[in-house]
């Protein structure tokens, strides 16, 4: 049954003006499956709950629950979880749900993560189990942004790329501007093209590979078309 806690904010990351993370600690939340999300929100004065859904970026295994961001000037909650300090206390509703979880993807050769935005919080979720790692010969994570600066935890990307150097690629991809090292443009197209394919050398192949999809709908509905145009069926 669903219900609210409370969690105490640990940590605060605030990769540029507009993007942040949150670390909270909630010892009275259950168990979770990497991938998943909640609600999180904040407590008003008349005793509601303001709140929206978060993936959960942090592993199952973590001792705090974490989620990325981003203030949407006229939103409602956005502004106010932006103003958050270390100490203060949000609500958190259990359990988490939701099926973009491996456990739910057909065994394949390459697993390919594509995310926009905060969109990789889930697939950052899904890497720092061993699952993955121990069930795919190759993981692509395509990570796409509008500005270079919104390209998060790329401390823990590059972990990932030292530890797993011939398992793992990862594909950034600033739309706005240019970055050295970044493919620029819209990830659907790119897909068409076969410029991202050719960046992380994996071809997105029927039969050999999986990809899972999280972000901005519209990134998702046309890519759907571009990979059952590539053989590849939703599962």
């Amino acid at each position: 049954m669903a219900q609210w806690h409370n969690a105490e904010v640990v940590n605060r990351i605030d990769w540029n003006d507009h993007l942040f993370s949150l670390q909270f600690h909630c010892p009275d939340f259950p168990n979770t499956k990497a991938g998943q999300f909640t609600k999180v929100g904040i407590e008003q004065d008349d005793g509601k709950v303001l709140s929206r859904a978060y993936s959960l970026v942090n592993s199952p295994n973590a001792d705090h629950l974490e989620i990325i961001a981003v203030l949407v000037e006229e939103g409602s909650l956005s502004p106010q979880l932006h103003e958050v300090k270390v100490g203060d206390t949000l609500k958190v509703m259990s359990p988490a749900t939701g099926f973009l979880i491996l456990d739910e993807v057909p065994h394949s050769e390459t697993l390919y993560l594509v995310a926009t935005g905060t969109g990789v919080g889930p697939f950052l979720s899904i890497l720092e189990t061993e699952q993955p790692w121990q069930t795919y010969q190759n993981i692509v994570l395509v990570y796409g942004v509008r500005l270079a600066s919104d390209l998060a935890y790329q401390d823990k990307i590059q972990g990932w790329l030292k530890t797993y150097p011939e398992q793992f690629s990862f594909v950034p991809i600033v739309s706005r501007e240019t970055k050295d090292g970044a493919l620029q443009g819209r990830i659907p197209q790119l897909i068409a093209e076969g410029k991202i394919q050719q960046f992380c050398g994996n071809p997105i192949h029927p039969g050999q590979c999986q990809v899972m999809l999280c972000g901005n709908p519209d990134m998702i509905q046309q890519t759907i078309v571009e990979l059952e145009s590539l053989g590849l069926t939703k599962h």
